[in-house]
C-alpha cells in the first residue's frame, strides 16, 4: 500500500496520488490483455516479458512506436477518451505486422496538463482494448503531467509495442515481381493520419462536431473522424500462415504515394486502378469541403485502404477468401509493374 504523498509537489501542479488512483482504475483494462507472456503486473519499474520461441529457428524482434497525432485534439474536443488509445496500438502494431511480426507487447505513455484519473482510465481502456484486438500484452507504460507546458485539460498519447518473427519469414520484397496482385483491406475511416488538414478543412475547434450530415450515412462529423484505427493484425497473421505474401504496406501519414513505394524492389511500381477502390464518404467530404486536389487527397489520407497486401497472382483469389473469413473488407485493386514511379494512380 502505497502511502507517498507531496503536498509541495501538488501546489506546483503535479498530484501524485491521482497518479496511483489512475493505476488502479485501470488494472482491470490491463487484465483483459495478458497473454502466455507476461510474468508480472503493472506497476514495477519494467515491464516484464517470457518468449517463447518454440518453432522459431532465429527470432527476430521488431519494434514499432508512433502516436495518434492531433487526432487527440478531437477526443479532447468531444470528451470521448475510450476509443483514442485503439488508434495508438494500431498505429505501431499494423507497422511491425508489414514484416511479418505476431505483436507481443506495448508500452503506452500520456502526457497529461492535469491527471484526472478517470480520464486516464478511459484512455487506458482504450488501448486494452487496441491490445485485445492484436493479441498484444500491455506490461506497462507511464502517465505524466506537465503543468505549465499545456493546458490542463490536453494530453497526448504515444505507444511501443514489440513483435516477433522468425528471419526465415521476414517480409524483405525480395519476391515481388511485375504481375503481381495487390489487395487493399479496407479501412474505417481517416484513422490516424492528416488530422492537421482535416482541423483545417472544417475548422475543427469553432465547428458542430455533432452535427448529422447526409453525406456521412446519418453519422455526425465527430463520430466519423474519431472511428478508430482498424487493426489489421490476426486476419494477416491468418493470411501469412498459408499463403505466400511478397509485400505488405500500412497505408499511413503521405496515403498512396508514400506508404505504397516502401513494400517495393526498386524498379517496381503499382499500378492502381481507381474504379475499384471503394473511397469512403469521409473523403469525398474533406476534398470538396476543402477544395482539395485528388493528388493531395490521395498524398495525405488512406482514401479507404488502410492496408495494401501484394501476392502472386495466381494466390489472389485464396488470399481474398482468407482475408473474407477474419472479417476484412478485401479487393483486388491493381497490380505490380516494372516502372520507377512508384504508384500510378488511373
Amino acid at each position: 500500500m502505497l502511502k507517498s504523498k507531496s503536498d509541495s509537489y501538488a501546489a506546483a501542479g503535479v498530484d501524485i496520488t491521482a497518479g496511483y488512483k489512475s493505476v488502479e482504475l485501470m488494472k482491470e483494462h490491463i487484465k483483459r490483455t495478458r497473454n502466455e507472456g507476461c510474468l508480472d503486473d503493472v506497476g514495477g519499474f519494467g515491464g516484464c516479458f517470457g518468449l517463447n520461441l518454440l518453432g522459431i529457428e532465429e527470432p527476430v524482434l521488431v519494434s514499432g512506436t508512433d502516436g495518434c497525432g492531433t487526432k487527440v485534439k478531437l477526443a479532447i474536443l468531444m470528451d470521448k477518451h475510450d476509443t483514442i488509445g485503439i488508434d495508438a496500438v494500431a498505429m505501431c502494431v499494423n507497422d511491425i505486422i508489414c514484416c511479418g511480426a505476431k505483436p507481443l507487447f506495448f508500452l503506452d505513455y500520456i502526457a497529461c496538463g492535469k491527471n484526472y484519473p478517470e480520464k486516464i482510465a478511459s484512455i487506458v481502456s482504450g488501448v486494452c482494448e487496441g491490445c485485445v484486438q492484436s493479441g498484444a500484452a500491455l506490461i506497462g507504460g507511464e502517465t505524466a503531467e506537465h503543468p505549465g507546458m499545456m493546458p490542463l485539460e490536453d494530453y497526448d498519447l504515444a505507444g511501443f509495442a514489440v513483435g516477433i518473427v522468425d528471419k526465415k519469414k521476414i517480409l524483405d520484397n525480395n519476391t515481388v515481381k511485375a504481375g503481381d496482385t495487390v489487395i487493399a483491406l479496407a479501412s474505417s475511416g481517416v484513422h490516424s493520419n492528416g488530422f492537421s488538414l482535416v482541423r483545417k478543412v472544417f475548422d475543427i475547434g469553432n465547428c458542430d462536431l455533432n452535427t448529422y450530415t447526409e453525406e456521412l450515412n446519418g453519422k455526425t462529423l465527430g463520430e466519423t473522424l474519431l472511428t478508430p484505427t482498424k487493426i489489421y493484425v490476426k486476419s494477416v497473421l491468418a493470411l501469412l500462415q498459408q499463403v505466400q505474401v511478397h509485400a505488405i504496406s500500412h497505408i499511413t501519414g503521405g496515403g498512396f504515394y508514400e506508404n505504397i513505394p516502401r513494400s517495393l524492389p526498386d524498379g517496381y511500381s503499382v499500378k492502381v486502378d481507381k474504379s475499384t477502390l471503394k473511397i469512403l464518404p469521409i473523403f469525398d467530404l474533406i476534398q470538396k469541403v476543402g477544395g482539395i486536389s485528388e493528388r493531395d487527397m490521395f498524398n495525405t489520407f488512406n482514401m479507404g485502404v488502410g492496408m495494401s497486401v501484394v501476392v502472386d497472382k495466381n494466390d489472389a483469389e485464396k488470399a481474398l477468401e482468407i482475408l473474407k473469413a477474419n472479417g476484412e473488407d478485401a479487393y483486388i485493386i491493381g497490380e505490380v509493374i516494372k516502372s520507377d514511379e512508384g504508384v500510378i494512380i488511373e
